[in-house]
């Protein structure tokens, strides 16, 4: 995921729903910044009586780093999938039992034991998606289903591309445009798309967050980006669209768990469970544009949302997750990605 930033902190809600377990107390969350529904918040809030307070961040990445470092108050964060694996192997989530909540039952099957969480013993589904292209149109008419918007820019979009600053989105889309394997350590290979970024970024105007409204306002004119805030950005400007690459594009999931050393436990799980109700799920995408992954939540969205073309690829479309590289090859990695920040 993956956005624009934010900071809130919603307020305490008064009023329990009629019928609603009472909870009481607080609820801490940390999650990836303009990626939370208001009202959803709001929901929870009034059926359980739990004050709930939103901070946000800007990668996985960064989000690791403040876990790591302890004291920071947080009871849920919104790792991505490769991200949960690296969290549980650190002994940094909660052993929840998603998959003993009463709406487990709602998630769809082939989000039930992901390779991240078999089993789902410590998460649950926020949103899935896809990393790609978003571009303007009316600028570039153009191939957009194709990397080379970006790693070897045509004229009209030089000095107008956004690329989003994450590792392994960006890595990973140089790597298939490359046609090399994913979690690669061939040296020479990785020394292939070093070079070529490190040309390509010559054309890049900046390597920031915040596509939705810098695409929609013509701020920037390409982005690498994620398919829901492509289509908020087409939403406000319908020369927006979103290009699936045919060299290959990954997909992801964010997803709930809560954290060893969260001081509301309870609050969380309740949280949890409360996000699988295909209703409430809903409230997720229709905020930020994304799958759920909850079966039934569809009957809750407008109906143009299912056949959106961000929701919905073209036929050839090939992803694949995110996988957990070895240390050695994250070594190299961050190396590069070190080197393109500079």
């Amino acid at each position: 995921m993956k956005r624009l930033i934010i900071s809130a902190v919603v307020g305490l809600g008064l009023v329990v729903g009629s019928g609603a377990a009472m909870a009481d107390g607080e609820l801490n969350i940390f999650n990836w910044g303009n990626y939370t529904n208001p009202k959803l918040i709001e929901k929870f809030e009034q059926a359980y009586n739990v004050e709930v307070t939103l901070s946000d961040y800007d990668s996985n990445d960064s989000m690791l780093a403040k876990i790591k470092a302890g004291g920071h108050g947080y009871d849920i964060s919104v790792p991505s999938d490769y991200m949960v694996s690296v969290m549980i192997s650190e002994g940094l989530l909660l052993k929840t039992a998603p998959n003993k909540m009463a709406n487990f039952k709602n998630i769809e099957p082939g989000f039930a034991d992901p390779y991240f969480d078999e089993g789902r013993q410590y998460s649950v589904p926020w949103q899935w998606g896809t990393t790609a292209l978003s571009v303007n149109t009316e600028t570039y008419k153009g191939d957009i289903d194709t990397w080379s918007v970006i790693f070897n820019p045509p004229e009209e979009l030089r000095g107008k591309i956004n690329v989003v600053p994450e590792m392994n989105d960006v890595i990973n889309a140089a790597l298939r445009y490359k046609g090399f394997p994913l979690c690669n350590g061939n040296k020479a290979q990785l020394k292939e798309v070093n070079d070529m970024m490190q040309n390509a970024k010559q054309y890049w105007l900046t390597m920031e967050y915040g596509n939705v409204e810098r695409l929609a306002n013509g701020d920037i004119h390409a982005a690498v980006n994620w398919n829901g805030a492509s289509m908020r950005a087409r939403l406000a400007n319908s020369a927006i669209k979103y290009g699936y690459p045919k060299e290959g594009l990954g997909t992801w999931m964010d997803n709930v768990v809560v954290l060893a050393d969260a001081k509301n436990v309870e609050n969380a799980k309740l949280f949890q469970n409360f996000i699988m109700d295909p209703e409430n799920a809903a409230m997720i995408s229709d905020f930020a544009k994304y799958a759920n992954g909850i079966a039934g939540s569809m009957k809750y969205l407008p109906e143009e949302f299912a056949s959106a073309p961000e929701i919905v690829p073209p036929s050839y479309y090939k992803a694949e997750f995110t996988q957990v590289c070895p240390n050695e090859v994250n070594e190299m990695y961050t190396k590069i990605w070190t080197n393109l920040l500079k």
